[in-house]
């Protein structure tokens, strides 16, 4: 039985939600449950080769979801969903004759508000667009309303994208969808809108958007370039691993395991597989189920309504064509009949000092008159003419005005919305940084008061005779194979006695294994050298982690000792995944050790560079005495 709970709908209905849904099970036979609002609401990335069961896995979780009452978004490029509806009542709108709804971009608005105000699960099936802009647009368009709509609702909402590297690919440029993708993969979270990506190609993913995932299933890879993206993320023993999955099996990496990464075996869709490579088997599609014949009505009304705008345009256009036809044709024969008359009136003129012509033309000045009256006529109806073709061009502009200022309405209200949440984040994070450092202040006044106290002569550190206060005890760090660092207490004064007794003293400390770290200024000092400095920085490149995350992950290591994933991205308090990717970036440049227990540790080349330190300052120490004496 999963743990339910009732709650109540926006529309007033009670739904179930289920707080974890069963998606497979382990080697062992025991059940793998998924929490439903981690599903929902949390960035996941599914991939693997095809035929590995990539796309049954998106299934499986879709179905778990719509069994419990939740609603979601399907993002279908290649028309294999719509066997879900084979149990579940689902919206299944595209371009083709198929689907439910034949739609276009100006459904999105609407589209987005079935899925989150009515409860409408929808699969957006984007396969059977012949015009791949159009396509694209229907997608922003969507998930930019679902993103503005979530800012209110707040609401827990899935939004599943298949072939996820069409829209953020790696090495090409990110379009305006890609860019609204990621940023739901960056923001959505915290409104209650979650997104998964599927991709047969990780290598083709931009990295940004795998290491920001906080749900990973990893399906079989056979390729270099995708299984090296698996040594990244996890780690190098995986990249061979994941090469020898069966179908349907996946390692799976979350933020809620406690186990790093567990191998599991997903169990079967229920529904008809749509997306199965046809065969020589009898194909016989099942009865789908329908929607309301309401909800198409509606979704019609907006076709209908488009179609009537469209064919008024047309309309218009041709009415505007014929028009100019038309004054095209009277300016023809205007310009003829000026010809006629002003070859009338020469003649007129030349004739015009005779008796002879007065008789002979005795009509010339009518037919003149006649002439003028049909050319006032003519010019008459091309200013009429013109007038009407002036006011339709004049609707047309009004128009395409008044959509080009809504339009510039629309991306002036989004730049100042995000730019808002950026300083409500930048605001949030400063507040956080505040925080901690008033509970450290506070932290550190007690101790202080505690170590006053303690006079009773069985502290571990005796308090200074004249100042009162507390020697602070150096951290010494045991060395060699497996690298167990951990806290132990030396003496001030044998200390001070290595230090100052030259590179012969310092050696012979350094073959016992002991290397002392006084607190963070050695690391921190470690940190600031050219070499381990330049290597920081690459693996940071290559993980997508900054500086200050990478130099703390050391300092945990370095200070409290060979540590696991999960422990140092809690210290940290950064993403397991992100975390994983980094530490193995910095195994590649040998800056840490993995050890045979799972933890991680420092390499040798970190204790050299550490040993170096102290003899370094022993030989400034010689060296200003001499300079004294």
């Amino acid at each position: 039985m999963h743990n339910e709970l009732s709650v109540r709908s926006r529309r007033g209905e009670t739904v179930s939600e289920t707080r974890e849904v069963v998606v497979g099970e382990l080697a062992d036979g025991s059940e793998v449950t998924l929490p439903v609002v981690e599903l929902l609401t949390g960035r996941g990335f599914v991939t693997g080769k095809s035929g590995s069961g990539k796309s049954n896995t998106a299934s499986v979780i879709a179905e778990e979801l719509l069994e419990a009452g939740f609603p979601l978004l399907i993002v279908d490029t290649d028309g294999e969903y719509y066997g879900l509806k084979e149990e579940y009542e689902m919206l299944h709108a595209g371009a083709d004759e198929e689907c439910d709804i034949q739609i276009g971009p100006e459904h999105a608005e609407q589209m987005a508000s079935l899925a989150l105000e009515e409860n409408v699960p929808v699969i957006l099936d984007v396969s059977g667009y012949l015009d791949e802009d159009e396509a694209d647009e229907l997608l922003k368009e969507t998930a930019r309303h679902l993103f503005v709509k979530e800012k209110k609702l707040k609401k827990p909402f899935l939004l599943v994208v298949e072939e996820v590297h069409e829209y953020i690919p790696e090495g090409g440029g990110v379009g305006e969808t890609g860019r609204l993708l990621i940023k739901i993969g960056k923001r959505g979270r915290k409104h209650g809108l979650g997104i998964l990506g599927i991709s047969q190609r990780p290598a083709d993913v931009k990295k940004d958007f795998i290491t920001q995932a906080n749900w990973l299933v990893w399906h079989r890879l056979t390729w270099d370039n995708d299984t090296k993206v698996v040594g990244r993320i996890i780690d190098t023993e995986y990249a061979e691993r994941v090469s020898e999955l069966d179908d349907g099996q996946a390692f799976i990496q979350t933020d809620w395991m406690e186990a790093g990464v567990n191998k599991i075996q997903f169990r079967r869709k229920r529904t008809f597989d749509a997306g199965a490579t046809p065969g020589l088997d009898d194909f016989e599609r099942p009865e789908l189920k329908s929607v309301s014949d309401a909800l198409v009505d509606n979704l019609q009304d907006i076709s209908e309504r488009k179609d009537r705008e469209e064919s008024k345009i047309e309309e218009l256009e041709k009415r505007l064509e014929r028009r100019e036809s038309r004054i095209e044709n009277l300016e023809d024969e205007l310009s003829s009949a000026r010809d006629v008359s002003e070859a009338a009136r020469q003649m007129a003129e030349a004739l015009s000092g005779t008796e002879t012509v007065q008789t002979t033309f005795p009509e010339t000045d009518g037919d003149l008159r006649r002439l003028h009256d049909e050319l006032v006529d003519l010019e008459a109806q091309v200013e009429q003419l013109e007038t009407e073709r002036d006011e339709l061009v004049e609707q047309l502009e009004e128009r395409d005005a008044d959509l080009e200022s809504r339009e510039n309405t629309i991306r002036r209200l989004e730049g100042r919305i995000d730019r808002l949440e950026d300083e409500n984040d930048r605001l949030r994070d400063r507040c956080e940084e505040l925080e901690m450092w008033l509970e450290s202040d506070e932290t550190g006044a007690d101790d202080e008061a505690r170590m006053a106290a303690d006079d009773d002569g069985t502290a571990a550190h005796d308090d200074d005779a004249e100042t009162g206060t507390r020697a602070e005890t150096p951290i010494v760090q045991a060395g060699g194979a497996p690298h167990e660092f951990g806290y132990t207490e030396i003496d001030d004064n044998e200390d001070d006695e290595i230090l100052e007794s030259g590179t012969e003293d310092v050696e012979l400390a350094l073959d016992t294994s002991v290397v002392v770290a006084d607190e963070l200024e050695t690391i921190e000092e470690l940190l600031a050298l050219e070499e381990i400095e330049t290597l920081v920085d690459a693996a940071c490149n290559d993980s997508r982690c900054t500086a200050e995350t990478a130099r703390a992950v050391i300092e945990v290591i370095a200070i409290d000792g060979p540590a696991r994933t999960e422990t140092v991205a809690a210290t940290v308090d950064r993403s397991a995944v992100a975390i994983q990717s980094l530490l193995s970036e910095l195994r590649v440049r040998e800056l840490l050790d993995r050890n045979d227990d799972g933890t991680y540790s420092l390499h040798e080349t970190l204790l050299e560079a550490m040993r170096s330190l102290p003899e370094a300052a022993a030989e400034n120490r010689k060296e200003s005495e001499a300079e004294v004496r």
